[in-house]
């Protein structure tokens, strides 16, 4: 296989389609030419990646035999100049309904080229911290932060309360604006919201003394975030609608919650079970015993049946991690080892001594 298209957007080979867009929409954020991070070559080639694997059929035939036919003698997942964006127009980036469209809309400030779509809202991402033991029984965390939220004097549309319209003179009452810009792929015209009226094609006579027209003012807000039992290190948590304020009434973007686990200092997450160890004594495990064992549910005593080795696992079941979106939780395992004392007494030598010689015998 050429190249490993699961590998240029990170993602395993089963992901779900939701999984490879969200890929591709983060790496394209990061590498897009126009950004401080952009690299046209690396931009370049996950585009050519995210062509065939947001395609039912091309996934399909990539899976199977490491590349995609699509009859024109391109390249894997690309067209004749090196893209499958079939449909790509000079009147503004229309991407044939492969879903481009809506990626790059979201990405680059919700600019469509038709329609004169207002500029959507940034999504907002922000890190917090639980417990172990929070993330076992689910929790629910305040985060406080600062963004662009609606005004509430003029109710998002820019204009002074009772003020009256008229139409735009930039766009002449359109809503767009063209404008030829630079790609990899040559010049191209494109069609994009007018700055001045935000794509409604109309403008207030008087802007709203509190945002200045904006539609939008910087405020701090307290949002609650429900953070479910059995997530995983580092997960994301999306919270449509929570992000910043779009211009002129457009829709807000998205919060998205990173979360991470804070160790726990003897337990540890394996898959959905929890994991200890024990350390016992030689006499524990050769003639058995039963032990307390910490769970995250509580003390529980576990039996340790006699001629246990070292190394062993005994499981408690029931006692580990909920599983994520659906019933039932995983298990504790305890593996266990032996504790050999480096000073002996009088006593536990002549027992040892003891032993040793039955051992001899048998």
């Amino acid at each position: 296989m050429a190249k490993d298209y699961y590998k240029v957007l990170d993602i395993a080979k089963g992901a779900t389609a939701d999984e490879v867009k969200k890929a591709f929409r983060k790496l394209a954020h990061k590498y897009h030419p126009d950004k401080g991070t952009g690299n046209e070559e690396k931009f370049k080639e996950i585009n050519e990646a995210y062509q065939v694997l947001s395609d039912t059929e091309k996934r399909k035939q990539y899976d199977q035999f490491g590349q995609t036919f699509s009859g024109n003698g391109a390249g894997p997942g690309q067209g004749a100049g090196g893209y499958d964006f079939s449909g790509f127009s000079s009147g503004g980036f229309d991407f044939g309904g492969s879903g481009f469209e809506d990626l790059f809309s979201d990405m680059f400030g919700g600019q469509g080229g038709r329609g004169g779509r207002t500029r959507r809202g940034s999504d907002i991402q922000v890190d917090t911290e639980i417990t172990f033991e929070e993330m076992v029984r689910g929790t629910r965390k305040d985060i406080r932060l600062r963004k662009f939220a609606r005004c509430e004097t003029c109710k998002g549309n820019g204009g002074k309360p009772g003020s009256k319209e008229e139409s735009c003179k930039r766009c002449q009452g359109t809503g767009q604006v063209r404008q030829t810009v630079q790609t990899l792929l040559g010049a191209f015209t494109q069609a994009s919201v007018c700055p001045d009226c935000h794509g409604r094609g109309k403008v207030h006579t008087e802007k709203c003394a509190e945002c200045r027209g904006d539609g939008r003012v910087q405020r701090e807000e307290t949002i609650s975030v429900d953070i479910p039992a059995g997530i995983r290190e580092g997960q994301m948590l999306s919270l449509s609608g929570h992000g910043a304020a779009g211009e002129a009434g457009a829709p807000a973007g998205d919060l998205l919650v990173a979360v991470h686990v804070r160790p726990h200092p003897k337990l540890n997450r394996r898959g959905d079970d929890i994991v200890s160890h024990l350390t016992l004594s030689l006499s524990k495990m050769a003639l058995g015993d039963k032990i307390p064992v910490e769970t995250i549910e509580g003390t529980v005593t576990m039996k340790v049946p006699a001629g246990t080795q070292p190394g062993e696992v005994f499981r408690i079941k029931g006692k580990g991690v909920p599983h994520l979106g659906r019933t039932g939780r995983g298990d504790h395992l305890v593996t266990v080892s032996i504790q050999v004392p480096k000073k002996l007494t009088a006593e536990m030598r002549k027992a040892l001594e003891a032993l040793a010689k039955a051992e001899k015998k048998g």
